[in-house]
């Protein structure tokens, strides 16, 4: 006669067999990889739907993101070889409808599988790749002959990655504006979001058109790239410093470096090039800097 189980036993949890398996190393690079594929995922909607949806740090450095170090690498390094991975795939033909449902963690898991770290790749959709990794790397071969070129290196030139889509940048100048009160006005008309790393740095979607716009012909916004603007940031000046711009003209950086300077201090513009001194003095004007000594030899 079957024994009744007494009051306050349990039965034992199902335990995941894959996941107690696993060690700490290759658990890591398991949810890095999936952390990955949805901020891969956010990224590549936006660039669809044309929308800005902020940097991929920012992104990366969401609070729900943990592993945001290797989260970061493999992002990056997954949307530096997205071509090639696309028409790997797109030569393989392996995925299955369930598959393609998750392709943003496909990108991520065959960037590992041929370019990454092979040897950290558990899970069920990193098996599902590795089962057909003499067909992917087949199709890497094939790729390389029909771009008549013998390395990946080669391979990867041989895209137009100008061609990618990238945001569009634009600088508020709070000498004249603050960040809160442009975002307000843009959002009537535009999705736009602050940038991470550069505060006073609005991003906007791919192909965004801001030269007749009020703000940008008013000196409140200035056009300016994002590498250009790290420029001034990077240096952080203060209020009162003295800073000189040795080679100043067009002056976007230099009229940055006094708006972070609050237009409290001195900053020498030097400019040798005449033909661009003109265009220096309208972008000082134009940002409303009165800290900035203009100096033309």
């Amino acid at each position: 006669m079957a024994r009744k189980k007494a009051q306050g036993d349990t039965k034992p949890s199902a335990k995941k067999p894959n996941q107690n398996r696993l060690s700490s190393a290759e658990r890591s690079a398991l949810f890095a990889r999936r952390e990955s594929a949805k901020v891969l995922r956010t990224i590549l909607q936006g660039d669809a739907r044309r929308q800005a949806v902020g940097s991929i740090k920012s992104l990366v450095y969401s609070p729900s993101v943990r592993n945001k170090r290797a989260t970061y690498a493999l992002v990056c390094q997954t949307l530096k070889y997205l071509p090639v991975i696309k028409d790997v795939f797109h030569t393989a033909n392996v995925l299955s409808s369930k598959w393609k449902r998750q392709e943003e963690l496909m990108y991520i898991i065959l960037y590992d599988i041929l370019f990454g770290q092979e040897a950290l790749l558990a899970g069920d959709a990193e098996k599902f790749l590795l089962q057909k990794k003499d067909v992917l790397q087949a199709a890497l071969a094939k790729l390389l002959v029909r771009k008549k070129v013998k390395h990946v290196s080669d391979l990867m030139t041989s895209y137009k990655f100008s061609d990618l889509p990238k945001p569009r940048y634009a600088r508020v100048n709070t000498l004249k504006m603050d960040v809160e009160s442009s975002l307000f006005e843009f959002k009537e008309q535009y999705e736009v979001c602050q940038d991470a790393m550069v505060p006073d740095l609005l991003i906007f979607p791919p192909r965004t058109d801001l030269h007749d716009h009020p703000l940008v012909k008013s000196g409140s916004v200035f056009l300016q790239g994002k590498a250009s603007s790290m420029v001034a940031v990077a240096l952080g000046p203060k209020p009162r410093w003295e800073v000189i711009d040795a080679c100043a003209a067009p002056g976007n950086k230099t009229v940055h470096l006094a708006a972070l300077m609050k237009g409290n201090g001195k900053i020498i513009a030097c400019e040798l090039n005449k033909e661009r001194v003109k265009r220096l003095k309208d972008t000082v004007e134009l940002a409303g800097a009165t800290s900035i000594l203009l100096i033309a030899f």
